[in-house]
């Protein structure tokens, strides 16, 4: 195996924006730094401010129920806290989500990006400590971009890494042989990650990161030509280190 680090992605709010990295430090049993920091809580949310924790998705706006969303990129400043979201069809806004004043602009922002009918933007959610990754431990996603070509293909058009939401992209293994690092731990830069489970993809992915448009289905691609929904693996930080592009992955 001779992968090598393509890209890196963070989304600090979680379904609303990705930020390309260069290099990024992990830390032991956490998330990526400044992924998923927030997430956006729902009119019908279950996520509690009083007593704030990890909560599943459904709980939060997400792209697989606003495809628009899926078209905001963000940038997270070196403070940690502003946030700097654009959209195609949105003015720019620079915000601090943990401001209440600022938080009541964001959810205003992105109201009309979210379809009639779907629950209304309610609150910025947070849970010290971790991200709100979609996996229900600390995790942080791998995905390769021999598999993405594969499933190009067989879409014949080119699809954008981005539209898979994931943090650290590959490049140099056989199509879906990350399926097979599963359970196996590696050195990544200065890090060590062990590859904890396969990526279920919902219909997030079936929308175009440029315009914000449901225009493939790749559930279908998948079902049809591979027989699940899978695509990208999740992984736990085991040792914390600086990860960089150009860094290769090594079976340990």
């Amino acid at each position: 195996m001779a992968a090598r680090l393509a890209t890196i992605y963070r989304h600090p709010v979680k379904s609303l924006g990705v930020e390309e990295l260069g290099e990024v430090r992990l830390l032991a049993g956490q998330t990526m730094p400044g992924d998923r920091t927030w997430a956006v809580a729902h009119e019908a949310s279950k996520f509690d401010p009083a007593a704030p924790d990890w909560a599943h998705c459904a709980n939060f706006a997400r792209v697989a129920k606003a495809p628009q969303l899926g078209a905001v990129t963000a940038r997270l400043a070196e403070d940690g806290e502003t946030v700097t979201f654009t959209h195609p069809a949105r003015p720019a806004l620079t915000a601090r989500p943990d401001s209440a004043a600022d938080a009541a602009r964001i959810l205003a922002w992105m109201a009309p990006l979210v379809p009639a009918g779907r629950a209304r933007p309610a609150a910025i959610a947070r849970a010290p400590g971790r991200g709100m990754t979609d996996s229900d431990f600390p995790s942080v996603s791998l995905g390769s971009l021999s598999s993405l070509h594969a499933l190009s293909k067989a879409a014949h058009h080119v699809l954008s890494p981005v539209r898979f939401r994931m943090n650290f992209w590959f490049e140099g293994t056989p199509p879906w042989e990350e399926f097979d690092w599963v359970g196996h731990q590696f050195t990544l830069g200065g890090a060590r990650l062990r590859v904890a489970e396969r990526v279920g993809r919902c219909s997030a992915t079936t929308a175009n990161p440029e315009t914000g448009e449901v225009d493939i289905d790749t559930l279908k691609l998948l079902r049809e030509g591979w027989g699940h929904t899978q695509f990208g693996v999740y992984a736990e930080v085991v040792e914390p280190g600086l990860v960089r592009v150009g860094d290769t992955l090594a079976h340990v």
